[in-house]
């Protein structure tokens, strides 16, 4: 499958945990939801993966941890805030950057309409 089309996958697999969830609640009851969902679909997923840097040839483990990724080519990145700002953007920016992925999905579920909560992150390098 290609990027976008994990990432249609993604985007219902979101709509319907958010549907049967609603706003309001912890970022990792949505993690759990949204990972059993597209488990469920038959596509590979991890949660929680360890992302190492590499600095200089040397590749060093200081505790980055991917929300959830599939297929090793599509990120995601889970919120439950009141607004997604900048520094969201730019985490999974570099998280996709690191992993050498082209697509990122930040989804915020605080939000009454989960369209309005889901920014797709593209890493053009």
């Amino acid at each position: 499958m290609t990027e976008n089309e994990i990432s249609k996958v993604i985007f219902d697999c979101a709509l319907k945990v958010h549907r049967a969830l609603g706003p309001g609640l912890l970022e990792n009851a949505y993690e759990e939801c949204l990972f059993y969902e597209l488990k469920k679909t038959g596509l590979k997923v991890e949660k929680q993966k360890g992302l190492p840097l590499v600095y200089e040839n040397v590749k060093l483990d200081i505790g980055y941890r991917l929300d959830l990724i599939v297929e090793d080519k599509v990120i995601i990145e889970l919120k439950a805030v009141e607004m997604l700002n900048d520094v969201h953007l730019t985490q999974l920016l570099t998280y996709i950057k690191l992993s050498n992925c082209k697509l990122g999905m930040l989804i915020n579920f605080n939000v009454t309409l989960i369209k309005n909560g889901i920014k797709r992150v593209v890493n053009n390098l």
